[in-house]
């Protein structure tokens, strides 16, 4: 922006949610210095090990500037873009979920001292969370961990102290990959609730920002900007259809958990068994599979012990393992397990769909199963005796 651009966004008051304004890439790297400098632990997309993950950005220049990623049943790739986007890619491997649910933590650890064992002091309360660039399927799935995680009786603390205070600065997909399937869902392109923030690159160097929150609304006020214009708001809006009308996969949703509870035997299941490698990448790379094991030890000379969480998988033969062995033996069993699970009796637990669309168990799967591509198969020849009902 020139001129009479460089602006101040307004007011708190001027920014009260729903308000629109406009910033460019300095307005963008002020917004991420602005969090830093709240005491925020910021973090964002940037390029690591051939794949765009999320981790620890100080500015704009961390961002992945001019890439894309190309994504299929069993395959990912970057490649460079013919502009200088900053958010030109769908979604990398891993989700917000390594942050607030990580993949190991210590829940306690006792040492030795003299004569007496000491529980160690114990973890420091976590810093706070500035989330830059996340999906609308992504937010999707932090609000089924919050629902999952701290919406019942029984409350996680360790996710509800890295859940508090959160700031969510989502953005608006402007490209689909070949996986993706939100908009089957009802989870995306456009995030419409669980941000602060959300930006819409229209351009080189244009976002237009909607605010979320008063919170959000506070943080805009200090950047630089404008108030969009009616066409800014328009092409914001042109970007985002775009993206909705090129998903690369589709799941019909109508009847879903009904049709696949009334195919439990179908031959579909030991069909996609003989593929699946049950090496639990689906679980890993989902953003909202939850489960986890706590395992105990202690060093070689007894003087220290430990409790630790991780994260487990249903396609592992002890997640289901009591006494006499494991409930489910077979990779058929522990196939359906999650894709049932996932798209049926999680309605049953949690009220919604387990899925989001993100896509990644497809990118993820080294064999490239694709689970839209089962429910289809499921859908077309059901078993003769379940045809009325399905």
């Amino acid at each position: 922006m020139k001129g009479a651009e460089r602006v101040s966004s307004g007011s708190a008051e001027d920014l009260s949610p729903g308000a629109r304004h406009v910033v460019d890439r300095q307005g963008l790297d002020a917004l991420i210095g602005a969090l830093a400098g709240d005491g925020y632990r910021v973090i964002g997309p940037r390029l690591r090990d051939s794949v765009i993950a999320y981790e620890e950005i100080v500015g704009v220049a961390d961002l992945p500037a001019g890439w894309t990623d190309v994504q299929e049943a069993g395959t990912y790739r970057l490649e460079r873009r013919a502009d200088d986007a900053l958010f030109g890619y769908a979604v990398g491997p891993h989700s917000w979920k390594r942050y607030l649910h990580p993949a190991q933590l210590s829940l306690w650890r006792a040492e030795r001292v003299g004569g007496e064992m000491k529980l160690a002091d114990p973890e420091p309360e976590p810093a706070r969370f500035a989330f830059i660039g996340v999906r609308s399927c992504d937010l999707h799935a932090i609000r089924i961990q919050d629902r999952v995680l701290t919406g019942g009786p029984f409350v996680d603390p360790h996710y509800r102290d890295r859940r508090r205070g959160a700031f969510i600065v989502a953005v608006n997909c402007s490209e689909a990959g070949g996986t993706c399937f939100c908009v089957s869902m009802g989870t995306g392109p456009r995030a419409d609730q669980g941000f602060d923030l959300a930006l819409t690159e229209i351009g080189a160097d244009r976002f237009v920002v909607a605010t979320g929150s008063e919170e959000g609304g506070r943080l805009l006020a200090r950047l630089p900007g404008r108030p969009a214009s009616p066409a800014d708001i328009e092409g914001a809006d042109a970007v985002v259809a775009r993206t909705a009308a090129s998903m690369g996969r589709e799941m019909q949703t109508d009847g879903l958990p009904a049709l696949l509870l009334g195919n439990l035997d179908h031959p579909r299941w030991e069909e996609v068994a003989g593929r699946c490698l049950t090496c639990g990448n689906c679980t890993m790379v989902c953003p909202t599979c939850f489960c986890t094991s706590v395992e105990d030890s202690s060093d070689l000379s007894g003087l220290a012990a430990e409790r630790t969480r991780r994260w487990d998988s249903c396609f592992t033969m002890d997640f289901s393992y009591i006494h006499g062995g494991s409930v489910r033996a077979s990779p058929k069993s522990r196939y359906r397990q999650w894709m049932t699970h996932k798209l049926a009796t999680w309605w049953e637990q949690f009220d919604s769909s387990g899925c989001v669309g993100c896509g990644r168990c497809i990118t993820w799967c080294p064999v490239g199963i694709d689970i839209t591509e089962e429910a289809r198969a499921i859908r077309q020849h059901p078993q003769p005796e379940q045809r009325e009902a399905a």
